[in-house]
């Protein structure tokens, strides 16, 4: 299961080719700009979201079975 929280910020200023964020709390987040949306200025406002990604287990668990159902389903047609 996916858990999200939300950071606001600011982008406060440029260096070289990072981004400095500025969030709500007063903490600094230093982002590649390369990786910021285009267009984005000084000033601009942004909301960061964090998420928790999974292990992957259950995904992989599921397109096992989903391949062995095919394996199995054209071994056996008439079934």
């Amino acid at each position: 299961m996916e858990n999200q929280t939300f950071m606001n910020g600011v982008i406060d200023r440029f260096e070289e080719n990072k981004a400095v964020i500025k969030l709500d709390d007063g903490q600094q987040v230093i982002w590649p700009a390369s990786e910021l949306p285009e267009r984005l200025t000084e000033g601009d406002n942004l909301r960061l979201v964090l998420s928790t990604v999974g292990d992957g287990t259950a995904e992989r668990e599921e397109m096992a079975k989903a391949v062995l159902n095919k394996i199995l389903k054209d071994k056996n047609p008439n079934e």
